[in-house]
């Protein structure tokens, strides 16, 4: 599962309970109304000079149910900020030139209905479009000399014709069971920057993306501009994508040659003016472990953040190729190091700032990055070095500075197996010490992520109706090091419900808890967190479980990361060897055991965890008497993206925590 549902039964009707019941007397706490006004800013890139950056801008619009983006111009000396694009959508990647003179960016064409690219000159002008690509650009790069881009793009099908005759039966093998169509693989391109003809620079059945990687992995060229690397996935379904590879191909065409042959590599990049590349893989190619970054030198390649031994959440090259900058959780926090190629990493003083993982940094040593904190969203920051302090460039959520909000704070125990664990921990609004309130557990996805103390909406909507929030990291989680997210293997369930359960008796232990009032919820891999506590521990009073995956076995043969599933527990449950590890790790094999009551809820073209489970999870409940209500949102998605079903999904989330504790 990577992260963090269902035909809506009745979508239009609201819980019994109003969001309000608590609200009245915290009138300024954050409310639905806050949530839909949060500015999402994304992707900053800095200029080479270090002066300006650009930032994608994404804006919910209610009326329209969508976000409305712009790339703005931000000035890194004065915070001044002006918007470059004008009504465009599908906005994506904007990318400097070598030189600071032009922008290049993806953004959705009136004529080809697909992404495109677009060049716009940085002394003024309008965006020119530069490619005409039927299936669109998805990532893309400028040359050395700024002359040409590269980028991928998804291949046309062989046999349109005999698709558009209904001749479409397609073979199964790798792909998810909501798939309607066979994929076609992603391949290179090079296009002149001013525009003219694209040319083709690899085919063939493997692929340079796949159906479900959250980013496709940007080309990386050589400083001479002769050759680009790339990563070579095996085809273009997920499921075998821990074979990817590291490859490159000469710039003018030929056949591609592997640079690295390691298994699991990905996210190349070249260090400034240098022929030694650093690559992102899963330490010592475990995937059980977290991604570790490798510097290739020559014929020498080795893991030069092996003593943080943890998870890297992303990683950028810092000038002069000496050093790497590194983003990852440490604890309860999200941070950003300073990586020698050889020697110890040190960590940057960001003060309450808690940095997001994309880290744009220019020739000059200036950072950029989306940075949030306890209580206010994100926001573009700057670092002009990396032992400068961040400076906070926009202003764009500011609202949410006059709010009451509820405190964050890390909150630490000592977990079973010798584990020392944390987790986030939020104050009802308008706590008093003394006082017990009802307490919510909201665990994250993933299980490979983590929960910090940054800003979130779903606790703050939560705290405002006057609940104690916990957010645990358990074992599988990234912040804690290798051997903590390793220590899932084979224990999908047991381990992390006792790393969960030894948390709530941490948090009790406070002195602020009602102990008859507690509820546990989580989406994803949360979900199955959730379905796993209520069939294996009485205490809880009410259960929200999103997205949620019941039954190994079945999601393992439907869903569309299967060999990732295998990792977890070694092999297939369809050989003998590995069966009942599968089936006692399910939480549909205790759902006879639960006795809370309990939200559903998911999205019917749910490919990552299908909507099956939660059917699975629902009659079972139904059929044994438990109060159980089940919503499902039409849309094709993990977790809804638009503003309007994600409101509905946390109205009705916090409304059912409301229902059955206050």
């Amino acid at each position: 599962m990577k992260s963090t549902g269902y035909f809506a039964f009745a979508l239009c009707f609201a819980l019994a309970v109003p969001l309000s019941s608590h609200a009245a007397t915290t009138a300024s706490a954050f409310q639905l109304s806050d949530l839909q006004k949060i500015v999402n800013l994304g992707e900053p890139q800095i200029s080479p000079d270090g002066k300006r950056i650009v930032v994608v801008i994404s804006t919910p619009d209610w009326k329209a149910d969508k976000s409305k983006q712009e790339i703005d111009l931000v000035d890194t000396a004065s915070g001044a900020r002006r918007t470059l694009t004008w009504k465009r959508e599908g906005i994506s990647s904007p990318h400097w030139s070598p030189d600071g003179t032009r922008l290049a960016f993806v953004a959705d064409d009136a004529e080809t209905k697909q992404g495109q690219l677009f060049v716009m000159p940085m002394d003024g002008g309008d965006a020119q479009r530069i490619t005409e690509i039927k299936r669109g650009v998805d990532s893309f790069s400028w040359s050395p000399d700024g002359k040409q881009i590269a980028f991928v793009s998804e291949d046309e099908p062989a046999n349109a014709k005999a698709i558009k005759e209904h001749d479409d039966a397609f073979q199964v093998t790798d792909n998810h069971f909501l798939t309607r169509e066979a994929l076609t693989p992603w391949h290179l391109w090079v296009v002149p920057s001013a525009g003219g003809t694209a040319k083709r620079l690899t085919q063939g059945s493997y692929s340079l993306q796949t159906d479900q990687q959250d980013d496709t992995p940007v080309p990386a060229w050589s400083r001479d501009g002769r050759s680009i690397a790339f990563v070579r996935f095996p085809g273009p379904y997920w499921g075998p994508s821990f074979h990817s590879v590291i490859a490159s191909v000469d710039a003018s065409g030929g056949e591609p040659r592997t640079l690295v042959p390691d298994e699991g590599s990905a996210d190349v990049i070249y260090a400034p003016d240098s022929d030694t590349i650093a690559f992102v893989r899963p330490r010592n190619g475990d995937q059980n472990n977290g991604n570790a970054v490798y510097v290739t030198a020559g014929s020498n390649t080795r893991d030069v953040t092996q003593a943080l031994a943890r998870n890297l959440n992303g990683y950028a090259w810092l000038p002069h190729g000496k050093s790497l900058l590194l983003a990852a959780e440490d604890g309860t926090h999200s941070v950003l190091w300073e990586q020698p190629l050889s020697g110890a990493a040190k960590k940057l003083d960001l003060g309450d700032v808690e940095a997001g993982a994309d880290v744009s940094v220019s020739k000059t040593g200036v950072l950029a990055f989306i940075g949030s904190t306890t209580t206010h969203p994100g926001e573009l920051y700057v670092m002009d070095s990396v032992s400068a302090k961040p400076r906070r460039l926009t202003n764009l959520n500011t609202y949410v500075d006059s709010l009451s909000l509820g405190r964050t704070e890390s909150v630490e125990w000592q977990g079973p197996d010798g584990f020392h664990e944390d987790g986030a921990l939020t104050y009802p609004v308008g706590y008093q010490r003394g006082q017990s309130y009802p307490l919510v557990l909201v665990i994250h996805g993933g299980p490979e992520a983590a929960s910090t103390v940054r800003f979130s909406p779903l606790p703050q909507l939560l705290a405002a109706q006057g609940f104690v929030v916990f957010q645990p990291n358990y074992r599988g989680s990234t912040n804690l090091g290798d051997a903590y997210q390793h220590a899932i293997f084979r224990d999908t369930g047991v381990g992390p419900g006792n790393d969960v359960m030894a948390g709530v008796a941490a948090v009790q232990k406070l002195g602020i808890v009602d102990a008859q009032r507690i509820g546990v919820t989580g989406w994803s891999y949360g979900g199955y967190m959730t379905t796993w506590l209520t069939g294996h521990y009485p205490i809880w009073k009410a259960a929200v479980s999103g997205a949620a995956l019941t039954d190994w076995v079945m999601d393992y043969t439907v869903s569309y990361y299967q060999t990732g599933d295998t990792y977890f527990f070694g092999g297939s449950p369809w050989m003998a060897k590995y069966k009942d590890i599968w089936r006692e790790q399910s939480p549909i094999s205790y759902a006879h055991n639960v006795t809370a009551p309990t939200l559903i809820m998911g999205d019917v073209g749910d490919p990552n965890v299908p909507l099956l489970n939660s059917y699975e999870w629902y009659h079972a409940l139904r059929d044994n008497g438990v109060q159980v209500e089940f919503y499902a949102y039409p849309v094709d998605t993990h977790f809804p993206k638009d503003i309007v079903r994600t409101t509905d999904v946390y109205r009705r989330w916090v409304g059912w925590m409301t229902r059955h504790l206050k």
